[in-house]
């Protein structure tokens, strides 16, 4: 059977790369005594696969790790011992029961993600911020509001121009930071920083200190609505 772990990455977490994070929770699995699969071969190593890795630098309230069990373990129970062992800046938050075909992987069929984007006094710290200046308000709808918003967009072999506007989904400015939900995934995907790069660039101001917190990744149900990854799974209830 499979199973989704929900997590959170945040505080000094932050600066940890992908393979260390993943390095870290095979750790957990060791630790907190969770039944995962290992693959066959000479070189057997844990089942495991995460959704949408996150950028060094970012925080989040919404990660996902989907791993194969050798047998079914209560959900509740999971989640408290993986929390039991983990470190400051890593939570678990829910673990459900998924779908066993490959193509309901949560790296198959991530589609969006929202973030909330910060302005910083400086950039030496993330915890002291700025409200959101009122002519950055006034300027957004007008640079949404564009037939097309064109960048130069890098991929592995070349660099293209590219429409972003079909990938932002929504967005707000609130007083204290800007929410942005844009397309995630490999068909399409959109990072937050070239959304707010392209923005600066088009105001005018070369550069400002920001930063960008995930709050969760999405995928589409069965009726197409979008929807967080977790929701696509039940939890697991051991008597």
């Amino acid at each position: 059977m499979k199973a989704r772990i929900k997590f959170r990455k945040y505080g000094c977490m932050k600066f940890i790369g992908h393979l260390d994070v993943m390095r870290f929770f095979q750790k957990v699995m060791r630790r907190a005594d969770i039944p995962i699969a290992f693959s066959g071969g000479y070189s057997p190593h844990m089942i495991m696969s995460f959704a949408q890795p996150l950028g060094i630098g970012l925080t989040s309230d919404g990660e996902y790790l989907d791993i194969e069990l050798t047998e079914p373990i209560d959900s509740k129970e999971a989640v408290a011992r993986m929390n039991a062992v983990s470190v400051e800046g890593i939570e678990m938050v829910s673990m459900v029961q998924i779908s066993e075909e490959k193509k309901a992987s949560g790296m198959t069929i991530t589609a969006a993600s929202d973030y909330q984007v910060f302005l910083l006094e400086s950039g030496k710290s993330s915890d002291v911020r700025r409200k959101i200046p009122s002519e950055w308000k006034e300027s957004w709808e007008e640079f949404l509001s564009q037939e097309q918003i064109l960048v130069w967009k890098k991929t592995k072999k070349s660099e293209k121009e590219v429409d972003i506007k079909p990938m932002i989904y929504g967005s707000e400015i609130k007083e204290d930071y800007i929410y942005l939900y844009l397309a995630t995934g490999s068909e399409q995907n959109l990072k937050p920083d070239l959304v707010m790069e392209t923005f600066l660039k088009y105001i005018g101001q070369e550069d400002a200190p920001l930063f960008y917190n995930r709050l969760d990744v999405y995928a589409r149900d069965e009726a197409g609505k979008l929807v967080p990854l977790e929701a696509l799974g039940t939890p697991m209830v051991c008597s």
